[in-house]
């Protein structure tokens, strides 16, 4: 496949972060709590998007693995905040129909954003019924459920935060941008 000499344009853009200032010091990926379990680590991902491998990018189990732990932009000399290339690149796999490597992930960060959307909060209880309920992965932890439930860590009552209406507008400008 050809290499798409405008991705490397197209995500630093988007996520606001000039990859091309990366020289691949491998720092980013040294500090990475998740890189053992992605294909490719984030030094990697940002060396793919110098070289335009867009569809092996959007295609990787890397841009879902990724906790938004930031510590790769902590550690960048360059102060490149990868977290925010791959959230980049997410939402662009997303925007191009293309199946997610980690639909799990997928399904958890959906039901994360709809308890925001809904509550201006997360509301565990009903954040990991929907997230259950959507990956018909049912009984897997209910055990660990149930003991943070006992012990008061998951209330059942969602609360609603002042501000509502500010979260509303953030998903509206996503929606629209």
């Amino acid at each position: 496949m050809e290499p798409d000499l405008t991705f490397s344009k197209q995500i630093s853009n988007q996520s606001g972060q000039n990859v091309a200032r990366c020289y691949y010091c491998l720092r980013c990926s040294a500090g990475c709590p998740v890189t053992h379990v992605m294909d490719y680590g984030p030094a990697q991902v940002l060396r793919m998007i110098q070289l335009g491998q867009k569809d092996a990018l959007l295609r990787s189990s890397a841009i879902w693995l990724c906790v938004g732990c930031e510590t790769c932009g902590t550690r960048c000399p360059n102060g490149i905040r990868t977290g925010l290339v791959i959230d980049a690149l997410r939402q662009m796999a997303l925007a191009e129909g293309i199946a997610p490597a980690e639909r799990e992930v997928v399904k958890l960060h959906q039901a994360f954003l709809d308890s925001i959307r809904i509550w201006g909060r997360v509301h565990e209880l009903s954040m990991l019924a929907q997230y259950k309920l959507t990956s018909l992965d049912l009984f897997s932890d209910l055990d660990m459920g149930l003991d943070m439930f006992l012990k008061g860590k998951i209330h059942p009552f969602p609360k609603r935060i002042k501000g509502r209406d500010e979260v509303a507008k953030l998903f509206e400008m996503e929606s629209e941008g």
